[in-house]
């Protein structure tokens, strides 16, 4: 069965693009170390909810939108190889580091990540 890691940020709308060239950089790489898929969606339909939702999990503020994102890999075996090659490649080290500075795209600290196998496939 196939493992995702899935991602959910708060990205400022003014930055939707820097943020596009950054991951398409990011996709390119996890890719080409075996990644199966690199996906990035920003949201269309999403709604502040009373208790939970998207914007609310990434608190996100006035002037940004969320962007839900998921990298699909055969196993967690495999993610666990390919993640120690990307975040040692140095294409995306300086990038990665900068992750939490004032020059990324979006703020690093509200990002909402996990490992997850797969339940149902229909």
């Amino acid at each position: 069965m196939s493992y995702v890691d899935g991602f959910i940020v708060a990205v400022p709308k003014k930055n939707i693009e820097a943020y596009r060239k950054m991951s398409t950089k990011c996709g390119k790489v996890w890719r080409e170390y075996g990644a199966l898929d690199y996906r990035e969606w920003v949201a269309d339909d999403v709604k502040p909810g009373k208790l939970t939702s998207f914007p609310r999990a990434v608190k996100m503020k006035p002037g940004e939108t969320v962007v839900f994102s998921w990298i699909t890999y055969k196993s967690r075996a495999q993610r666990d190889k390919i993640n120690a090659k990307v975040m040692a490649d140095p294409r995306l080290k300086n990038m990665m580091d900068a992750m939490d500075s004032k020059s990324a795209p979006f703020d690093g600290k509200r990002m909402i990540y996990g490992g997850f196998e797969s339940l149902v496939k229909v």
